[in-house]
């Protein structure tokens, strides 16, 4: 694969704070281990990272009131580092946001770390107290979760709400959330042939997760929502909704997940209004 620094030629360097003047311009990163920091206030946005050399990048933010939107991965993830591409929370108590990320190409198998699965698209981790809103991302192929938000469950107890949302052929879960007042809505995930085969939604302890307008197509693979972990149960309400009755609902340590009236099982996994389908598209909003 080309890289990208060799082709985007109408690219410009924007800061970690800065607006990007025309919808064309963006910042071409070529990944090569670094680690991007993010704190209180700061926008990072309209750029492109170039995956092609083979390297990791890590975005980290933390602090409240911060926004990474903007942001496309070009080229698969082959460092094996078993990383987080974003390790985020709103640790400040207000929200913060994630919005318009392409991640659709995906991470090779392969993890030097000590422990998971492989490399994880989004990580919040445990001290996230605040919100957090994701909306508009794609994120496609990664072996240790898409949206891995479940450890504030047992940290600082933040929201998140992932909305408008397309993610497919994940493992372990596609979105795994924990904490009450967390959402699910107006997403997709899909597992086809030859994807890796996690879960669609997986709900951990405290609860109460809410799951709306959503279709969970897993072709009969793992399980589509599933609920508690670690033997502690938690509570799922489920609305205008499909999933796959093959691949089911798992209730574990008393858990429940309660399906309304209006959902179904004949899910088709969609692509919410507004996602990117790739990395320049992204990088140029």
């Amino acid at each position: 694969m080309q890289s990208l620094a060799a082709v985007a030629t109408a690219a410009v360097s924007v800061g970690a704070t800065g607006t990007a003047a025309a919808d064309e311009e963006y910042e071409v990163i070529e990944a090569d281990g670094q680690t991007v920091t993010i704190s209180d206030g700061e926008t990072w946005e309209n750029k492109l990272i170039d995956m092609t050399t083979g390297g990791d990048i890590i975005v980290t933010a933390e602090g409240t009131g911060w926004t990474i939107r903007n942001v496309g991965f070009h080229g698969e993830n082959a460092s094996g580092t078993g990383s987080a591409t974003f390790g985020v929370a709103d640790t400040g108590g207000d929200t913060s946001t994630v919005e318009n990320v392409y991640l659709g190409d995906g991470a090779a198998e392969g993890n030097q770390a000590a422990n998971g699965h492989g490399q994880t698209a989004f990580w919040v981790n445990p001290e996230h107290s605040g919100h957090l809103d994701f909306a508009n991302l794609n994120i496609q192929g990664f072996t240790d979760n898409a949206i891995y938000a479940s450890a504030p469950g047992t940290g600082g107890g933040g929201t998140v709400h992932i909305d408008g949302c397309f993610a497919a052929n994940c493992y372990v879960s596609h979105y795994r959330v924990a904490t009450e007042g967390s959402r699910i809505t107006n997403s997709s995930v899909l597992v086809d042939d030859g994807g890796h085969d996690g879960r669609g939604i997986w709900a951990w302890s405290p609860g109460t997760i809410e799951v709306d307008g959503c279709q969970i197509e897993m072709n009969g693979t793992n399980t589509a929502i599933d609920a508690g972990a670690n033997g502690n149960g938690t509570e799922v309400v489920v609305s205008d909704t499909d999933y796959d009755e093959k691949a089911g609902v798992a209730e574990h340590a008393g858990s429940t997940v309660q399906l309304e009236d209006d959902v179904g099982t004949d899910p088709e996994a969609f692509m919410p209004d507004g996602v990117p389908t790739s990395a320049e598209e992204a990088a140029r909003k």
